[in-house]
């Protein structure tokens, strides 16, 4: 660290640590609760995620749809059966035409209600209001289906489907969800911050300014979707929490840590937390700095939950780094030394880089190196091999961990009428072509009927289009890319195919391009931070490449997981960016905590013995951290979609590889490999002030 740099933190460590930074401590606190109170409640919260790019011809095509006649309403799906799987009476049908009544659904031309080819079920559709949405739409679908589920004849069963149906359920799992994750993250940070200080005591201070942070990101996320427009749906808005509350907790784990290191060498408490400021604050804020910088990549997605996600979850972070520096510094000053009851650092002189377990086990890998990097290095590429049979894409049906009527449903449904019926697909096209595009239509294989459903003033003409393959299946993705490469040679009709199914295969494929784009530029983004904090591009290089692999062992092992043990069907579209996004950027927190302090070290120790005490110095906070982030990750499982488990598992297990293989074995083993060359060009600085001022270590 250049002297100006040291000169200037010191400054920081002294206003954040002296005996009036209690009116630092009160401003922020001040400033949350006024950011809390002004900005309101997050009314997107229970909202689906949105996915599909405006761009898309799917979405292209629901605009297009506006200017038909009903736009401004979508049809939920009324599915009628019967418990003993019998076939429906004329009673039971009347009893479902009674229903509908009550629901208040029109009369039309033709019947309301439509009786399968087998008799054993029959369909009906209820208008909704498309403007309903989040809890709105989730009161209406429950009004209905309490309503025409009222006074039905034994064993008639009726299910309410369909889009404003999946809709409405997602939000109902939404409801109180994320309040369950809040609680559930705090007391898994709690119960680890006990295990690792031994303190009844000490745990209250970071996870009272972790979870203050937490609810001004949340305000901060609210007033950033104002003035943007981007939506801080329900998944966004919990994996977003679950960062600040890991990232936040790491950056208090590493400060406290040092914290209480440097109360061995110092009789005044405010002497020790300046000192450990001084030296942790760098390392956190380069840390928080790579994260943010590869959140922000997002915003070059094309998907809209992903920008989403970019936007909010880099706020959220820049709010815990704000929290952690500016008021965690103040709280411990004011707490004193015996915030650590009952084990009271004392002024003894102990060195933690010279004793303990890491130190042990550090110095058992530098002996035999090149072991201990292939084997565990093969171990990691064993569990990478887990993605050449990983399937990638969930439907419709195979998004939710919990139950829900309008999966349920569209089962039922799928049971009894042609696949493809259960939700058609939407070709509109230009009226003077129709006749053009009804004979290709009727010409594409996978296609069981397309019916001409009404024109618009604006000159189009709509199909619906049933088809042979099941909703969300490759199949019916084969039929779609079929009917626009078709449509597409039909002069001047203008064609655009939508539908689930549409929307389903566009929102694949912009994931695919999303994955193309930003995994490099994130990988890029890491390696030109490690660049400028360690001054070596052999150990920038080396380091990049190991948590590359440590994130493809992390998701093939998750998938593995996932599949084998979960009985999840395959990996949502979303899981493998996302999932490759935190295991590389949280994962270089550890290794800006481990080889910063390498660096430092290896001034007086040489590279061997400097990397081994590296070890044994952060061994411990790097366990507790990781043990926290990886256990903050799995919470997601709370969340009633599959793509938030799947990628609780994947960061939980990438996470303890990085903590537990990558820092502890497979970095000291390389270093010691490449010895000083590590550090081309530069070479670390000579520490000649070491014994007049022994807490010139960073971490």
């Amino acid at each position: 660290m250049r002297r100006d740099d040291r000169q200037g933190w010191d400054r920081f460590a002294r206003v954040v640590t002296g005996r009036r930074s209690w009116a630092l401590l009160l401003a922020v606190f001040v400033a949350a609760v006024a950011v809390i109170a002004f900005t309101g409640s997050n009314e997107s919260a229970g909202q689906a995620p949105v996915s599909l790019p405006s761009s898309a011809e799917s979405a292209r095509a629901a605009a297009a749809a506006d200017e038909f006649p009903g736009a401004d309403e979508a049809a939920a799906i009324l599915v009628a059966t019967r418990t003993d799987d019998g076939v429906l009476t004329p009673s039971d049908l009347a009893a479902v035409d009674a229903a509908l009544t009550r629901a208040e659904v029109p009369t039309s031309n033709g019947p309301r209600v439509v009786a399968a080819p087998d008799g054993r079920a029959a369909i009906a559709q209820i208008p909704v209001s498309v403007d309903l949405n989040g809890f709105a739409l989730t009161d209406r679908i429950d009004e209905l289906r309490t309503t025409v589920a009222t006074d039905l004849p034994e064993p008639l069963r009726v299910q309410v489907t369909g889009g404003p149906a999946f809709g409405a359920d997602i939000a109902d799992s939404f409801s109180g969800a994320n309040t369950l994750l809040l609680i559930v993250t705090a007391l898994m940070v709690m119960v680890l911050l006990i295990l690792t200080y031994r303190s009844p005591v000490l745990w209250l201070v970071p996870l009272t300014v972790v979870g203050l942070a937490d609810r001004v990101a949340t305000s901060v996320g609210t007033a950033l979707a104002q003035l943007t427009g981007l939506t801080f749906d329900g998944s966004t808005s919990g994996i977003t929490s679950v960062l600040v509350f890991g990232a936040g907790t790491n950056y208090a784990l590493l400060l406290v840590s040092r914290y209480r290191d440097e109360l061995h060498r110092h009789d005044d408490h405010r002497d020790a937390l300046r000192a450990a400021v001084r030296h942790a604050a760098p390392a956190i804020l380069a840390s928080n700095v790579t994260v943010v910088l590869a959140l922000l990549t997002l915003l070059l997605a094309a998907l809209p939950n992903t920008r989403s996600l970019g936007a909010f979850a880099a706020a959220g972070l820049l709010v815990a780094l704000v929290f952690v520096l500016l008021a965690l510094p103040p709280a411990l000053a004011l707490c004193g030394r015996k915030v650590f009851w009952p084990f009271v650092p004392q002024a003894d002189g102990r060195d933690p880089a010279e004793h303990g377990v890491w130190a042990h086990v550090a110095t058992r890998v530098v002996r035999r190196p090149a072991l201990v990097a292939g084997a565990a290095s093969a171990v990691l590429v064993v569990f990478a091999t887990g993605l050449a049979t990983t399937d990638i894409g969930l439907s419709r049906t195979e998004q939710f961990r919990v139950d829900a009527e309008s999966v349920d449903g569209l089962r039922t449904l799928a049971a009894h009428f042609p696949s493809g019926s259960a939700d058609p697909a939407v070709v509109i096209a230009r009226t003077e072509t129709a006749s053009s595009v009804q004979t290709e239509l009727d010409a594409v294989p996978g296609i069981s009927r397309a019916t001409p459903t009404g024109t618009s003033d604006s000159g189009t003409t709509r199909w619906s289009v049933v088809l042979d393959a099941e909703p969300g299946s490759a199949e019916a993705f084969t039929t779609v890319e079929a009917m626009r490469s078709t449509l597409d040679a039909v002069p001047n009709a203008e064609a655009l195919v939508g539908g689930s199914d549409a929307e389903a295969l566009d929102i694949r494929d912009a994931a695919r391009r999303d994955q193309a784009l930003v995994i490099p530029l994130i990988l890029v983004v890491v390696l030109l931070v490690l660049l400028a904090l360690l001054r070596a591009a052999p150990a920038a290089v080396l380091l990049v490449g190991v948590t590359v692999l440590s994130a493809l062992a992390a998701l093939g092992a998750g998938s593995w997981i996932s599949g084998t043990v979960f009985g999840f069907p395959a990996l949502d579209t979303n899981v493998p960016l996302f999932g490759f996004l935190f295991l590389v950027a949280l994962g270089v927190d550890y290794t800006i905590f481990l080889v910063t302090r390498a660096r430092e070290e290896a001034g007086t120790h040489g590279t061997t013995q400097g990397m081994v005490r590296a070890v044994a110095s952060t061994g411990a906070v790097i366990t507790s951290a990781g043990a926290v982030l990886a256990a903050v990750f799995c919470v997601l499982g709370v969340l009633p979609l599959i793509t938030l488990t799947q990628l609780g598992i994947v960061v939980g297990i990438g996470i303890l590889l990085d903590t537990f293989v990558v820092r502890t074995l497979v970095v000291p083993a390389l270093f010691e490999l490449l010895g000083d060359t590590v550090w081309w060009p530069t070479t670390p600085a000579r520490r000649d002030d070491a014994t007049k001022d022994r807490t010139a270590a960073a971490y």
